[in-house]
């Protein structure tokens, strides 16, 4: 008896962490399959977003002394990440941005204003939809500003507009 007694004991410890594994395995593929979900989404609703970005960050007053007058969103320039805080996926999404001096404004003498300025534009997903806080990370790609952020946020693998691997 005492002999089938090991081999059941045997047996159970090597299902464990077969079970564990399975388990990881496939927790590993449902958020896989989000992040996949939410990278489509995100080019689906690109435009509205867009829009959105482009109407909170001119309404912010900031930088200060400046209206926001155009935003060209670059195609190329799109990362996502996880924040590693709360689990929100984030698109970090390169764009040219375009200002003018508000008239009595302490930028109005600037020569400089008129110059186009790279930043980042931030997005995130809440797990069911795709928003903005009108929030712009300036003087970096989008690369650069996940590397300066890593800390903070999980690069993902991205998927091109065709839906293959990048």
């Amino acid at each position: 008896m005492l002999p089938w007694i090991l081999v059941g004991c045997v047996f159970l410890l090597g299902l464990i962490p077969m079970l564990f594994w399975t388990a990881a395995r496939w927790a590993t593929r449902r958020l896989r399959a989000e992040e996949q979900r939410a990278q489509a989404e995100f080019r689906l609703a690109r435009e509205r977003l867009e829009a959105k970005f482009f109407d909170l960050a001119a309404r912010s007053g900031k930088p200060r002394g400046l209206r926001w007058v155009d935003v060209d969103f670059l195609d190329d320039q799109v990362c996502f990440a996880r924040d590693r805080l709360n689990g929100m996926l984030a698109a970090f999404v390169g764009v040219n941005i375009s200002f003018e001096a508000i008239e009595g404004g302490d930028m109005e003498d600037v020569a400089a204003v008129s110059n186009i300025r790279d930043a980042v534009a931030l997005f995130h997903y809440d797990g069911q939809n795709w928003g903005t806080g009108g929030k712009a990370l300036f003087n970096v790609n989008p690369q650069q500003a996940l590397d300066r952020f890593h800390q903070q946020f999980v690069p993902l693998v991205s998927l091109s507009l065709a839906g293959e691997r990048v």
